[in-house]
């Protein structure tokens, strides 16, 4: 009886960790490689997130079918951040340590991304955006976030170009900034624009405010109305710049707006009215007017897959889930270590949005396009930098 007590004893001890062992064994699969998706899949911001997703799930799917990574499967671990920034946290928690992915695609807003930055940093495991585009998602303080990587410009670059344009190409001389003083993506873009209009010897008649709740903006409007500028400089997300843009051009302020890609979006022409959106400009990662065989080659499969045309974060999220997929290629598994040094000494990169290298800080070496919205229809109007 004694022994056989014992012998209980020890089976029962051992339960749990075969138990556990069980678990573990159950959500790990030797032909697959998991990579997390923390995206903003519901909540105000929700169609960057979407848009995002669609791209990625594109580009993996065809990776798949031609035999994936050295023959294993790409399985994507997709969770919703509802366009929180402390749910992002949480979810790239959640991805790197219960899921054990060895990269993580998203956040896609520059808010959400920095608060994962901890969280990539203590697990080192690598997180990569296509469109967070604040100044400070991959650097900040003169410190480099080693495990944090884009694939899209930043906004100090995004704001130089749309002041260089608006003195160069639009011979603008006088410049109204509205921008969402609570927003880090409006307050970089205003601050890197303004340095380049009045580096070019432009100048700023009037800085004013909005904030991403307003729903009316006449008041504003009516206080710039009647003050000598050539263009505004509004940079902001869509569901804001349409208001602006429908009040604006019904208070009969004519003159061009300019912004940057949160722009754009299908709804935008929606909101502000297929009529008011023209003599309206913003910088974006690429246009679907362009002719080259990456990008005609991309709409057509997007458009087969999703039966609609494919916007710039479609074709980043594409491009990144390439160039993620090319760093584990290149680091020969999932070491996320070694993924980290093939996604950081990436050069010559070829994608549908240009072809890019990766710099020191983390940010990609690529050209921009200026996108000119007539009668609410997107045109392509200039290609810059690169």
């Amino acid at each position: 009886m004694k022994k056989a007590k014992i012998v209980a004893l020890c089976m029962a001890a051992a339960m749990p960790v075969s138990m556990f062992a069980g678990c573990k064994n159950s959500t790990t699969n030797a032909n697959e490689i998991k990579i997390g998706l923390n995206y903003e899949l519901s909540g105000d911001v929700a169609q960057y997130g979407i848009s995002c997703v669609e791209g990625i799930e594109l580009a993996v799917g065809e990776i798949n079918a031609a035999g994936g990574i050295d023959g294993k499967q790409i399985k994507l671990v997709k969770i919703d951040n509802k366009s929180d920034n402390n749910e992002a946290m949480n979810v790239a928690t959640k991805l790197a340590t219960q899921e054990g992915v060895c990269a993580i695609m998203g956040p896609a807003t520059s808010g959400a991304v920095k608060a994962t930055n901890a969280v990539a940093t203590k697990y080192k495991v690598p997180v990569i955006s296509c469109s967070a585009t604040a100044d400070d998602v991959t650097i900040k303080d003169n410190k480099l976030n080693d495990y944090t990587f884009r694939i899209c410009y930043n906004d100090s670059f995004q704001g130089k170009v749309m002041g260089d344009f608006s003195s160069s190409d639009l011979k603008a001389k006088k410049a109204i900034i509205l921008a969402d003083n609570a927003n880090d993506y409006s307050k970089g873009l205003a601050t890197a624009f303004k340095s380049s209009f009045t580096s070019a010897g432009g100048t700023i008649v009037s800085e004013e405010n909005f904030t991403s709740t307003d729903k009316d903006f006449n008041a504003v409007l009516t206080k710039i109305k009647d003050k000598d500028f050539d263009i505004i400089y509004l940079p902001g997300y869509y569901e804001q710049v349409g208001l602006i843009v429908k009040q604006a051009r019904s208070m009969g302020i004519t003159k061009p707006i300019l912004g940057a890609d949160g722009y754009d979006s299908p709804d935008l022409a929606k909101i502000a009215g297929k009529e008011n959106l023209t003599n309206v400009f913003f910088t974006n990662h690429y246009s679907s007017k362009d002719t080259s065989s990456e990008v005609t080659t991309f709409i057509d499969a997007f458009k087969k897959k999703y039966s609609k045309d494919p916007n710039a974060f479609h074709a980043l999220g594409y491009d990144m889930a390439k160039y993620v997929v090319a760093a584990i290629k290149t680091a020969g598994g999932t070491d996320t270590a070694k993924i980290q040094q093939a996604l950081a000494n990436t050069k010559d990169f070829d994608a549908v949005t240009g072809k890019f290298t990766i710099d020191a800080q983390h940010n990609p070496v690529k050209s921009t396009v200026v996108i000119e919205c007539k009668n609410g229809e997107q045109t392509f109007r200039t290609k810059i930098g690169g």
